[in-house]
Formats: structure tokens, sequence, C-alpha cells
């Protein structure tokens, strides 16, 4: 089948590559000329595992294609996915007017009938608005439908989640569109939910706002198991063995962060807000998540006099490990300020650091500084006190020990909790971390 995709970042082109990889001739449309020009040379714009060898595959065996001539793109393709973004604005709500260029530029250069697929996230209601505003703006006489088909990908394990998903989410408005979408998933061997096109729109965000909200809560009881002397790991252990809670997103740490919770939960708060409803569960996520990323700043804060002058060692800078997203990482939230307060501060990150330097460029801020090393053992030496923001496997191979022997002061705020409170004590290390 002929697909086009619309978008060339986390959503579209692990979409079109996967594809792609299922059979289907595609084409991925990016106004990005110099973006266009390094994915034909077999290279991605986005640090995700599997992604380049399946493009250099795919690209080789002529089944994947890019162009910023999205008027040809769109013009014959039998189904056209929008993956845009679909960004924050300040009050919470979505940025749709990515979403809306595409829907023109779709209404005036497709040349038959075809059905437009959203897979960007976006606030229930919107696939109605965009099937009748590319027949508002259609040129040609032509059936153009659209449906939804929301991703539920991680950054990180994004190819192995397209193309291994526990389910396909597909809300369609008929038949025709439905057996459609039903085609072009049946390579990929996957159970299909097939729904109406809001409800589609609400699963996406209903799931990630479920996931957001079990992280806050484990945050929640791990604030309070430091302050009545539980342990938080030991609690996640006997929860995990009730399979109506099951054993993922139990780690407590210093929140989430990405490009899908905190917008998704914002998102859906400001939906709510809209129509007069309050989700008073996901505002408490939101105000766990938010107090959460400054929780080792604090304890710091209350430990030392000043942060002036002092080396302060910064290992992991994004908001996960296998990504170079920093979107709403804690290294976003502390680093500042640690520089306002005049640290000099080493960081390192095995992918992130490039992203960071965007923002903050080596040298002087504020009334600190800032550089970049190449391992988390550089980043240690001589260094006043050290935190661990990402759970990278770099990080984690470094032994307790070697925060004693590297530190002048071997002084440790853990946001992962990375560590036993009972090893890094043995090895001489002063410890925090969360709930423990």
């Amino acid at each position: 089948m002929t697909i086009t995709v619309a978008g060339t970042g986390y959503v579209g082109l692990v979409a079109g590559v996967c594809f792609a990889e299922k059979g289907h001739d595609v084409t991925c449309v990016d106004i990005d000329e110099e973006k266009v020009k390094l994915m034909e040379s077999g290279i991605s714009p986005i640090y995700e595992a599997g992604l380049e060898e399946l493009m250099k595959k795919n690209n080789s065996e002529g089944r994947l294609h890019y162009t910023t001539d999205y008027a040809s793109a769109y013009a014959h393709a039998d189904a056209i996915f929008i993956g845009v973004g679909t960004p924050e604005m300040p009050d919470g709500s979505a940025n749709l007017s990515y979403i809306a260029t595409v829907a023109r530029q779709i209404a005036e250069s497709v040349e038959q009938d075809c059905l437009v697929v959203v897979k960007s996230t976006v606030p229930i209601g919107t696939n109605d608005k965009v099937e009748q505003f590319i027949r508002d703006f259609l040129v040609r006489d032509v059936k153009v439908e659209v449906a939804s088909n929301p991703e539920f990908l991680a950054q990180g394990t994004a190819v192995h989640d397209t193309l291994e998903a526990a389910r396909i989410i597909i809300g369609t408005e008929s038949k025709e569109a439905e057996a459609l979408l039903k085609k072009i998933y049946e390579p990929f061997h996957l159970p299909v939910v097939s729904v109406s096109r809001r409800s589609a729109e609400m699963i996406k965000y209903a799931s990630n706002d479920f996931l957001a909200l079990k992280i806050s809560y484990m945050n929640d009881i791990a604030n309070l198991c430091e302050l009545i002397g539980a342990d938080i790991e030991d609690v996640a252990e006997g929860m995990k063995y009730d399979r109506r809670i099951g054993d993922r997103f139990l780690n407590a740490g210093i929140g989430y962060g990405g490009s899908c919770f905190p917008k998704d939960t914002k998102a859906l708060r400001f939906l709510a807000e809209k129509h007069g409803y309050k989700l008073r569960t996901v505002d408490a996520a939101v105000e766990v998540n938010r107090e959460q990323k400054l929780k080792l700043f604090r304890k710091a804060s209350d430990r030392m006099i000043t942060f002036c002058g002092l080396k302060a060692a910064v290992l992991g800078l994004t908001f996960k490990p296998g990504t170079d997203d920093l979107r709403d990482a804690p290294s976003l939230e502390n680093i500042p300020l640690l520089l306002e307060q005049g640290a000099d501060i080493y960081a390192y990150d095995p992918v992130g650091e490039e992203n960071f330097k965007i923002r903050y460029p080596q040298g002087k801020h504020m009334g600190g500084s800032i550089s970049y090393t190449e391992n988390p053992e550089d980043a240690l030496d001589a260094a006043d006190i050290c935190f661990i923001f990402t759970e990278w496997p770099e990080i984690k191979r470094v032994e307790p020990k070697t925060y004693k022997k590297l530190m002048r002061v071997p002084l440790v705020y853990d946001g992962r909790n990375l560590y036993s409170p009972a090893g890094m004590k043995a090895a001489g290390v002063e410890y925090y971390s969360i709930g423990r």
C-alpha cells in the first residue's frame, strides 16, 4: 500500500520506517531540506535504538523515501498519516497549528480518494475538526476520510513498541476507513481495537495520564516512607505481586518528563476545565510531579550552607535513558538553580550532551559555570557534591567506592535510587535517595 507520513519526529519517522519494514511503500515528508538529506543518507535525526538500521535497510530496498515536496507525496497516497508535533501552549492546551497546516496541504494536494490518519496526540474532537477542515479546503472532487490512530511508543524503545505493540487502536466513523486501517496493520499481526474516533483520542490521554498517576502516586508514597522510616523499594516489591497493580511504573524517583506525560496530563486537565469538570486525580499527579523534581535540590540545600564555588557533578541530563530528549527533564529544573547559586557544574550524559549545550553552552552562566565530561569519573573528580538525574547504564556501572575515591567530599544525591543505602554507607559515601 502507498503511505505518506507527515512529520519525521519520534512519532512520524518511527511509524514510517516500521510501515516500510512491513512491506508498504512509504514517503516521509518534512519541511527541512537538510533533515531530508540526512535521512536519505540513512542517518536518523533522533536518537532511537534500532531506527537507523531499519532506515538503511528499507532505503536500500526501495520502500522508504523522504521529500520536502508534500504536494507530490500526498497526491496519490492511499493513506496519509499525520505525525507532527502538538506542543503545549502556556495555558496547558495543545497547539494544533502544525496539524492545521498539514491538513490544508493535504486538501490542496490530494488527487484521489484517501484516508487521512492522525497519529499525533490531539484533544478529543480534533479529528472531527480535521475532517471538516480538509473538506472545506478540498480543490478536487475526491473523498477524504479522517481516522484516529494514536501511538503508544516510549522514547528509547519506540521501534520495538511499534513493531511489537500490545495493541493497535484505530478510531473510525465508517466501515471503509476501518477496513483500510486494518489492512495497513495486517502485516504487523497485532491485536486491533476498533472504536469511534473520539474514543480513540480519549484512550491515548487516559492511558498516558494513568501511567503519570501511577508514577506520582509512588513518589508521594516514597516521600511518606522517608518520614516514617519505611523503604519504598520494599513497598514496591510487595505491591508488584498483585496482578491488579502490576510491576511497572513502581520505581520512585524525581518525577516524570519527556514529550508525553507532562504535556498530556496538562492537556486533559485543560480539556476537562473547558467542559466545566475538574480532574482531581490528574491535578494531584501534576502537582506531585512538579514538587518532586526539586526534591534533591531542597535536600541538598538543607545540608549545604551554599553551592557557591563548589564543584557539582551532574550525572544524566535526559529525562530517561535511551533517548536524547530533554523535554521536562529534572536536569532542566535543577541545573539553573545550581548555576544561580554559583556552582561549577561538571555534567555527563552519553547522549544528551549536545542537546543540553544548545541551552547551556560550556562556560559561565549566571553566578556559576558548566563543563561537560566524557565519562562519569571525570565529572566526579574532586567534586564536592553529586546529583544523579538519569539512570544510564554508564552511570549505574560506577561503583560506590569510586565516589569515595574520586570526590573531594563523597556526598551523593541520587534521584533514581541506583545504589543501596547500606552499600554506599559501607563505601564511606554520604548518600541520599528517594523514599529510603
